[in-house]
């Protein structure tokens, strides 16, 4: 672990590691890919009609054709715009240097672009390298630009008309290279820009961070002993097997891995959790954003469906996805829980036993609504709901019954107030016995064959140890890597929706309902601007794809990021997709699309966000939907008034043209293919059946097929999506689950009949 300050609750932040080697594109395509880049978010100048560039009183030749360029008369009225909206506007001389900020110029922007780019899967970078490579060239760029200069060639307002076609022609996958390139480019700018930040206020650890880390405070907190490995006999064999012998192994340290190693421990069972990521404390938490992605997400956050309308996020860290999350606690709805005792033959979860499990893991974590303190976004839509005569109500949050309220848990909680896995199932686990392995990735189930059939045995993966430095960003030539073999009685497999069933197909399991029925929940969303600052930290990875008609109109809707709030609508998805390995990696690859009928309720839940943005005086609302401009509040008696209009009369015309612009917002719809669509609640690709052609396991968690030994316990075996946050409902799921295999393991020592 890194050293510790003196101060308990100084925050200490975690080193990222060293970009990859770029070598997967060669110097024109990269040259082409900067030009992207900063077509997206592009360095604009204000200049007078004879071409030279105005900064303040300055004038200076205009060299760059990486610029755009705007009138004088047009950069003045952006800059007393912001300097009406902005509660800290800037000067007009750090406009100026923020507008004319370059992306690929700056070092932090191109090792993160770097990172981005390696993680894609090899498809996805192969079909970039091709469009790079082919607006390198004269006629390749014809084709996509009509121009016959390469990309880069092209003079910055050029790019931005080119961009500007792209996103609006008629040929789909040309429509979805421009959504993968902005949301590429505007993610990378908005997390790497110094003067984004500077100006816009934006952080990535709360100022009151020790107050907040004082406050929250608890046992759960301390540090975890993890189990280590010398580099084995021959120091250059990491194949060397290193042996370890427990009850049960537990593959994921998530909310359905935390629960069933609290559950078994205290049973009396020994108990070891592995997980692939490494554990970090609430002093290293919250991280920068671009830490973050590496350290506390799957694939760094980036997992797009193969038609790449939906990016997915999941957690890979220790304590799982519960250690990104937002705390929402809601137990699963009685018409879902009906639907899956009646509809699909599960009667466990219309019983008394289920509604044991699910108040049992809520009271554990201290699920309450009553110190749930309301963040604007919060208000906005309680308030809102109200005046429209629609219910609503607080949600509960896993906070242990006291206030948590730090705004930045996307980043990891540095609290320790919200009730993750990671500073409450897991280290009750450790009191009881239980014991971990961080860094460990599980390659394989081992299994042997009996009379009876196949039994699990245990795992078998790869174990890397931490750096010299007690980080995990060093090179792998300084930790040691060991081939680890873990015996046990039981395995359970908890490594979450997007991993746990690729474990299984790679462990010979042939089941063709393995990583099929997979729910995502898919969101999309609306922003809305209001006069006053919001403080909206959490809501930076929505800015990322806020609609913007042009480069410059994006830097200007970031510049007021704090005036910003945005709402996510999620519906219960009806249709469903499926995870594969990718053939050359073994990383996960969706195949997943939202369908007519699911894209059809989303777009009823925009338009009802939209209603309550306006009820709650919101100045600009914006859905993050492609061809649909921002519906902009008229400022009361303005031009209206000079023509004796009465303020109802110019109530009246101003409810005409909101209604107008919703009926527009319906026509235009919100298309699979090129709106951002994004989800963070997987579901259902292992999912819990009543007899093995329907599901991957039985009502108690055993995988379908292996005669003994084998469970799974997460996300995944929900049997359809739950439409409310899955975590409790996965909990509850893997308490059961757990439950059941301590009574057989009791079973089993006591000498009784085992049961499965």
């Amino acid at each position: 672990m890194p050293a510790q300050t003196d101060n308990p609750h100084s925050h200490i932040a975690v080193p990222i590691s060293d970009a990859p080697p770029a070598t997967f594109f060669d110097d024109t395509q990269w040259r082409v890919l900067y030009a992207l880049m900063d077509t997206v978010v592009p360095p604009i100048i204000a200049t007078e009609s004879s071409g030279e560039e105005v900064n303040g009183d300055q004038k200076t030749t205009l060299a760059d054709k990486d610029q755009q360029t705007v009138s004088r008369e047009v950069f003045e009225s952006h800059f007393q715009k912001m300097q009406r909206c902005l509660v800290t506007p800037p000067s007009r001389e750090a406009f100026a240097a923020y507008l004319s900020e370059k992306p690929s110029e700056v070092r932090d922007f191109r090792n993160h672009l770097v990172r981005t780019l390696a993680t894609l899967s090899p498809d996805a970078r192969k079909q970039l390298g091709a469009v790079t490579y082919l607006l390198g060239t004269k006629f390749g760029s014809y084709a996509l630009t009509g121009h016959t200069k390469p990309f880069y060639e092209l003079a910055g307002n050029d790019r931005e008309s080119v961009m500007r076609s792209w996103r609006r022609s008629c040929i789909t996958p040309i429509k979805g290279l421009a959504k993968s390139l902005t949301s590429i480019g505007t993610k990378t700018w908005v997390q790497t820009s110094p003067l984004f930040r500077e100006l816009s206020g934006y952080v990535d650890v709360p100022e009151d961070y020790a107050e907040k880390a004082a406050a929250a405070e608890t046992p759960a907190a301390q540090e975890y002993v993890f189990k280590q490995f010398t580099a084995g006999p021959n120091k250059d064999d990491g194949k060397q097997q290193a042996v370890v012998d427990t009850d049960v192994v537990i593959v994921g340290s998530g909310c359905g891995g935390g629960v069933c190693a609290r559950v078994l421990a205290e049973a009396g069972h020994r108990v070891l959790v592995v997980e692939k990521g490494y554990h970090f404390p609430p002093s290293q938490l919250p991280m920068l954003s671009d830490t973050a992605e590496t350290n506390l997400y799957l694939n760094r956050g980036i997992i797009s469906t193969d038609d790449n309308s939906v990016s997915a996020v999941a957690g890979s860290v220790w304590g799982g996805g519960g250690s990104v999350n937002w705390g929402v606690s809601l137990q699963t709805p009685e018409y879902i829980r009906e639907d899956w005792a009646s509809k699909r033959g599960l009667g466990f979860f219309n019983t008394p036993q289920f509604q044991e499990s699910l108040d049992r893991v809520c009271d554990f974590m201290g699920v309450s609504d009553e110190h749930v303190r309301q963040n604007h976004r919060g208000k906005v839509l309680l308030d809102g709901a109200a005046k429209l005569g629609w219910k609503a109500k607080v949600t509960p949050h896993n906070s242990g019954g006291r206030d948590h309220h730090c705004g930045h848990c996307h980043l990891g909680c540095g609290s320790g107030g919200k009730q993750r896995p990671a500073v409450s199932w897991l280290p009750a686990a450790a009191w009881a016995g239980g014991e971990f392995i961080e860094g460990f990735e599980v390659e394989r189930i081992d299994f042997a064959d009996f009379a009876s059939g196949k039994k699990a045995c245990g795992v078998t993966g790869r174990w890397v140890s931490r750096d010299a430095r007690g980080g995990n960003s060093g090179p792998l030539a300084e930790r040691t890597v060991r081939e680890v073999m873990i015996r046990a009685k039981r395995v359970i497999v908890a490594g979450g929706t997007l991993s746990s069933p690729l474990l299984l197909r790679k462990s010979g399991l042939a089941n063709p309902q393995i990583g099929r029925n997979l729910y995502l929940h898919p969101v999309n969303m609306l922003g809305a601007f209001w006069n006053e600052d919001v403080n909206p930290m959490d809501a930076l990875p929505h800015l990322l794809v806020i609609p913007a008609a042009s480069g410059l109109d994006f830097k200007l809707k970031a510049l007021r990021f704090r005036n910003l709030n945005a709402f996510i609508c999620i519906p219960r998805d009806r249709d469903t997709g499926c995870v594969y390995p990718d053939p050359q990696t073994g990383q996960p690859r969706v195949a997943y699309t939202p369908s007519a009928f699911d894209r059809a309720h989303v777009l009823e839940g925009l338009v009802a966000l939209a209603r309550i943005c306006r009820a709650t005086g919101a100045k600009e609302i914006q859905p993050f939907l492609p061809d649909v401009p921002p519906f902009i509040v008229s400022t009361p008696t303005s031009t209206l008034a000079t023509n004796n209009v009465t303020s109802d009369q110019e109530k009246e015309v101003e409810d005409e043209r909101f209604e107008a612009w919703i009926a527009r917002l319906r026509r235009v719809g919100n298309p699979a293919a090129t709106s951002p669509w994004a989800c963070a609640h997987q579901m259902g690709s292992c999912r819990m059946s009543r007899d093995a052609e329907g599901g991957v396991v039985d009502p108690r968690g055993k995988v379908w097929g292996v005669a003994e030994g084998l469970y799974v316990a997460d996300a995944s075996v929900l049997p359809s999506a739950t439409g409310v946050n899955p975590m409790v409902t996965t909990m509850a799921v893997a308490d059961w689950i757990a439950r059941g295999i301590a009574a057989d393991l009791e079973a089993l020592r006591g000498g009784g009949q085992q049961g499965n």
